[in-house]
């Protein structure tokens, strides 16, 4: 773990333990600290690595019912996997170009690789014991059994040994490896058994790729497992068992698994982007080559065919991830959908703010006043019904939608659509860069385009993140705007699982505003005086550094001075460096954190005025929040920025206030404070840039702010 700026604490503490001179002796005021000296920042991707350790955690509470600890399992092996695909990839790329970039904690290129790989490995031990000493025989305590190859009974060997020769033999294809045959191309995230046979009486090396479609864990029948348990066996296992089919006449001499990661951060020049669609589709399939960034091999693999990877993945070992154990732990979320609802979360229904029952009084309702969802204790289906409100509505002659991260099956392209049949005039941005959904992305905008609706796929040096939708509907007094600002993505799969906030709103600063910014996006807009608004990459950094260093005016003033972020990542340097001179002045920040947090909390001088905590649980905390006190003129703002300086400077953002004070009040007094007494999810950020659980008072029972939210909610039904 890093180390707290070095003496930084002994000087508090030393001039804490002097005697006063009297108020008739005068002091020199303390020099201002140098806030950008890199004992101020913690390094981002370490941060990273130390949020999936507060995940991993949440493996090994039995607090949680069982089957969702294995799906936090899974969710760290997932993390990991984009980790390296992307953080690692790009550090690896600068690395291989000599790149002499230092971080603001400064630390240089090759020392984050050294330091990431030291700790990425300790979380991978930590999950390999994970399932194997608590998990695997928890569940078997609940008649849900692991076997390993040992274990297997004739009659177990018997049943696998045909389901192999029926299901898994006819998908399996043994790519040899010589002069004749060119080292097989090896897929991103694949499952593979390195085979060395001897053949014609020389020593072969095979490749035999384990694929997606096979099930990962096979179940045995009860009555070849002689139990009533759910019994499971590998399909490694089972395919090293019966490799050798593959291999007829030759000699089977060993078997090895092995799985690669590769590079996959898109990257598109913009002068090279004449067709952003062309573009993003070229790239996808160029990084189906890109180079690896992880390589997992059984800690058995001998030297000889570790070489023969290591030669023609053209690596170096140092990119090399040695198990004993089992590897691609992000298939464990198929466990976690076993039908076994007593090992799981209760189910919960979400509170529905609109249906398809009240459709028509629904534009009545946002003109009249603000209204504000909280997924996922207010149901999605809501936001659903504001725009299936739209669609159905005569009077509504255009929508205009944000489209990010989509999902597999949305209705909303359904309705989009029907919108769009239906000769209203439909405009959508759907961004094409929204890392992991590209493709995805791409069959959504031909569909839509298909239909008729206008399509803009986002700007070429840009990621669209924002998330609006704008309703545009001609009234007895005229045209009427009304707007949904949200912090999540329009996905229905994750707004059950995300906590994420959605003002709907016809407020006419508000909704003239949000019709800009799409002007902006598919457009030539130059607006950048925006006031109900923060957007980036045109605004949002001024406007919020004007915020917080008007704060530490109040603080310097004696005024009340405080600022609330809730939000997933802090990793700006310029930011944090405006956050540690609000503190400096005097003003309390409090900051609740979910992943990356390069700040330094509690430096003397410098932070002591901060306090950072991170709340891991059941919902993944995806709001964001940022709230100042203002002299007693309280203001806050939602939307969709993270301070990164990604989402400031290369993405387009939009915060938007929250001028109902009752909506206002409601997220601070009922959701902000209510995140702040938990005292069974919440870790604190200590200045040594580790995590530490908050305890309650003496005695009292621990508080699970989610579930407390849930509560509230079951009780308002």
């Amino acid at each position: 773990m890093e180390q707290p700026p070095g003496g930084l604490t002994q000087a508090a503490d030393a001039s804490a333990a002097a005697p006063s001179a009297g108020p008739e002796v005068s002091r020199e005021p303390e020099p201002a600290p140098d806030l950008t000296d890199p004992h101020f920042y913690i390094n981002r991707e370490l941060s990273w690595l130390e949020f999936n350790q507060r995940v991993l955690l949440q493996a090994l509470d039995p607090a949680h019912p069982l089957l969702e600890r294995v799906k936090f399992l899974s969710i760290v092996a997932t993390n990991l996997d984009e980790f390296f695909m992307v953080r690692v990839a790009t550090l690896l790329r600068k690395y291989r170009a000599d790149s002499l970039d230092v971080s603001p904690d400064g630390l240089d290129t090759e020392q984050q690789l050294t330091a990431i790989r030291e700790r990425a490995s300790r979380i991978m031990r930590e999950m390999a014991g994970c399932w194997t000493e608590v998990l695997q025989p928890e569940l078997a305590k609940h008649d849900i059994a692991f076997l390993e190859r040992s274990e297997w009974s004739d009659a177990a060997r018997g049943w696998l040994r045909r389901y192999f020769l029926e299901n898994v033999h006819p998908v399996l294809t043994p790519l040899a490896f010589d002069p004749g045959h060119p080292f097989p191309y090896i897929s991103n995230l694949s499952m593979n058994l390195a085979v060395v046979v001897r053949h014609g009486g020389r020593t072969r090396f095979a490749r035999v790729k384990l694929p997606d479609l096979l099930p990962r864990f096979i179940q045995l029948p009860p009555e070849v497992s002689g139990q009533p348990k759910e019994t499971f066996v590998f399909l490694e296992d089972v395919a090293r068992e019966h490799i050798g089919m593959l291999f007829p006449g030759a000699t089977l001499q060993g078997v090895h698994l092995f799985r690669v990661v590769r590079d996959t951060d898109m990257v598109i020049q913009e002068d090279e982007a004449d067709d952003l669609l062309e573009s993003v589709d070229r790239t996808l399939k160029e990084l189906r080559y890109g180079a690896l960034s992880q390589l997992v091999v059984e800690s058995s693999m001998p030297h000889r065919v570790l070489n023969i990877l290591l030669e023609n993945f053209e690596i170096d070992d140092d990119v090399v991830e040695r198990t004993p154990s089992r590897m691609g732990y992000g298939h464990w979320w198929d466990l976690a959908r076993l039908p076994r609802p007593k090992l799981k979360d209760a189910p919960f229904s979400p509170r529905p703010l609109w249906s398809d029952d009240n459709l028509d009084s629904i534009f009545d309702e946002v003109r009249e006043r603000d209204h504000l969802v909280h997924h996922p204790f207010d149901s999605f289906a809501s936001v659903e019904a504001f725009l299936r409100a739209a669609v159905r509505d005569p009077q509504v002659i255009a929508i205009k939608m944000t489209l990010y991260r989509i999902g597999a099956n949305s209705p909303l392209v359904d309705m989009l659509i029907e919108a769009a049949e239906a000769g209203k005039q439909v405009a959508v941005l759907v961004e094409l860069k929204a890392r992991f959904d590209e493709r995805n992305n791409i069959v959504w905008a031909h569909r839509m385009e298909a239909a008729g609706i206008h399509v803009v796929y986002g700007l070429v040096n840009l990621k669209t993140h924002c998330k609006l939708c704008l309703v545009v509907r001609k009234e007895t007094d005229g045209i009427v705007r009304y707007a949904h600002v949200g912090t999540g993505n329009y996905n229905r799969t994750t707004a059950h699982v995300y906590t994420d906030l959605g003002l709907f709103t016809a407020n006419p600063a508000v909704v003239t505003e949000v019709s800009e910014v799409f002007n902006y996006l598919t457009g030539y807009s130059n607006k950048r005086d925006y006031e109900e608004l923060l957007v980036a990459p045109l605004n949002l950094r001024a406007k919020f550094t004007a915020l917080v260093e008007r704060e530490a005016a109040h603080a310097r003033a004696g005024r009340p001075a405080r600022i609330i972020v809730k939000n997933n990542s802090v990793a700006d340097p310029e930011m944090i460096r405006v956050l540690y001179g609000a503190s400096r002045a005097g003003a309390r920040i409090d900051m609740i954190v979910r992943g990356v947090c390069c700040l330094r909390p509690g430096i003397p001088g410098v932070s002591e005025n901060i306090r950072v905590r991170s709340i891991v649980g059941r919902f993944l905390e995806h709001s964001r929040m940022y709230y100042f006190e203002n002299g007693g003129s309280p203001e806050l703002l939602i939307g969709s920025a993270d301070l990164m300086e990604r989402n400031l400077d290369r993405r387009v953002e939009v915060l938007c206030y929250i001028r109902d004070p009752a909506i206002r009040n409601h997220l601070v007094e009922d959701v902000i404070d209510t995140l702040f007494s938990d005292t069974s999810r919440a870790m604190e950020l200590q200045t040594d840039g580790s995590y530490r659980p908050v305890e309650g008072a003496p005695d009292a029972p621990p508080v699970d702010a989610q579930a407390r939210l849930l509560e509230r909610c079951s009780e308002q039904d």
